[in-house]
This record gives C-alpha cells, sequence and structure tokens, in this order.
C-alpha cells in the first residue's frame, strides 16, 4: 500500500513537471505536531508523527482544485489521462493507517504532499536481507532488451551478479543488429514485450528465425495476453524482485 501511493504521488509529480522537467524529492522523518498544528488540519491529531514527504518544483495547484484533489474521480487530466482515483486512494490507506495527509502548494514553486503516520509502539521485527541463491543455468548469454534504461540497468546488474553474460539493447532494430554481429549467438532474449517501433513479441519470432534453439522470457507492466504463437510463453510483470527475474531466466534455460 505504502508503495502504491509513492509510486501515485511520483506520477503526479512528474506531470506537474512534464513542461521543463525539475526535481522529485521523497523525505522521511520525525515531527511533532503541535496542538496548534493539528487544530489546522481537521482530523489531524497531535504527538510525534512519522513524516513523509513528496514535493516537486513543478507548476503548482491552484487553491479552487486543492480543495477537490482527494474526491474520487475529479481529475484535472483529460481524457486517457487518468482517473481520479490516485490520490483518493492515497487518502483512504493513509486514513486506514491512522494518519493524516495534507499538501502544500504555491503556484510556479511547486507542490509538497505530505503524510504523518503514528509511531509503531515494541520492538521492531526486521526481515532478513534477501540475497538471492545462484540459479541453475548461471554463465549463460543473455540478450536483454528493455527501453527503459533505468529497469535495463536493474537487470543487467542482477543477471551479472548471477554469474551471467550480458548484452543490452533499448529497442528491437538495436537488438536485431547486435544478435547478427555478436560473435557467440545468446542463449537467451529477455525482452520487454511493449516497446517503440517493435513488440518484443515481434522481436523475438525474427531472431528464432535466425536461431531456433533460443530461449525467451518476455517481460511487461502490461500483463495482458502475449501474441498467439507465444500464447503458452513465460510472462514476467513488472515491478518484479531480482529473485523472480532470476528464477524466470533458469526456468527457461532448463527448458
Amino acid at each position: 500500500q505504502l508503495e502504491q501511493i509513492l509510486l501515485n504521488l511520483a506520477v503526479n509529480a512528474r506531470d506537474a513537471m512534464a513542461d521543463g522537467g525539475g526535481t522529485l524529492r521523497m523525505e522521511t522523518r520525525l515531527h511533532t505536531v503541535s496542538p496548534e498544528e493539528a487544530a489546522l488540519h481537521p482530523g489531524q491529531t497531535s504527538g510525534i508523527k512519522v513524516r513523509l514527504s513528496v514535493s516537486d518544483t513543478g507548476v503548482g495547484i491552484p487553491g479552487e482544485i486543492r480543495a477537490r484533489i482527494f474526491e474520487p474521480f475529479f481529475t484535472t487530466k483529460g481524457p486517457g489521462g487518468g482517473t481520479g482515483l490516485g490520490l483518493a486512494m492515497c487518502y483512504g490507506i493513509v486514513k486506514q493507517a491512522g494518519g493524516f495527509i495534507g499538501v502544500e502548494s504555491r503556484l510556479g514553486k511547486g507542490s509538497t504532499f505530505w503524510i504523518d503516520l503514528p509511531l509503531a509502539h515494541g520492538e521492531v521485527q526486521r526481515a532478513p536481507a534477501e540475497v538471492p541463491d545462484r540459479q541453475p543455468g548461471a554463465g549463460a548469454r543473455i540478450l536483454l532488451v528493455e527501453d527503459e534504461v533505468a529497469v535495463a540497468e536493474l537487470a543487467r546488474r542482477v543477471l551479472e551478479m548471477d554469474g551471467h553474460s550480458v548484452t543490452v539493447a533499448h529497442n528491437g532494430a538495436e537488438a536485431l543488429e547486435l544478435f547478427r554481429t555478436l560473435d557467440e549467438r545468446p542463449d537467451l532474449l529477455v525482452s520487454d514485450v511493449v516497446m517503440p517501433g517493435m513488440r518484443g513479441t515481434t522481436l523475438a519470432k525474427q531472431l528464432l528465425e535466425l536461431d531456433p534453439s533460443l530461449r525467451v522470457v518476455f517481460v511487461s507492466g502490461y500483463p495482458g495476453p502475449l501474441d498467439v504463437e507465444f500464447a503458452s510463453a513465460k510472462l514476467l510483470v513488472k515491478p518484479f524482485r531480482p529473485t523472480e527475474l532470476l528464477q524466470y531466466v533458469a526456468d527457461a534455460l532448463r527448458a
């Protein structure tokens, strides 16, 4: 739920800075809410809170809109631009957790959404760090095709830490060219499905014509049906954990 809050606030911040770019800042700290501050915000309570704030340097929110932003289905985006449920969902999650969400904004200067959450009492049980086991088939040659640079870099690092040799391409045309010029053909294609210019499934068909022994793993943020030729193929849905990526790769290499 907290991930959904951060994602919604980050997307809104990005949209607010769409024209000229800017700075997105996420911050957590302890904050003491005084009785005077609590009185300014109906529903807020005084005391020591954990404050999470997400701020941008975008266009800001006009006052007449600011009063309605947490209403379900209220949106200033055009058709297809948003459902108007993102901030309403954030509001609901925060209230359910006994917290409070508010916003400060200045036109042309940006906005800050802040969330005050109650402190947990008692000892916190920390989960052990997730260290992926070395997967069977490590040491394979992998062609990784992903148009989002950050996702490609994360996946590359995870796969290389598992002992694989990774070649990265950011679109289908680049992947085809690399495939034809590599000294050793890849054992596995890991490809995003939805990419500009060429879908990952189209790329896979062309590469399989060049090398029918190539294994394939598809990755997508849109978990819909694949093209009919790959209806039974494995589809790793974003966002994914490093261990999930390694498991899908291992399963494909064993197939």
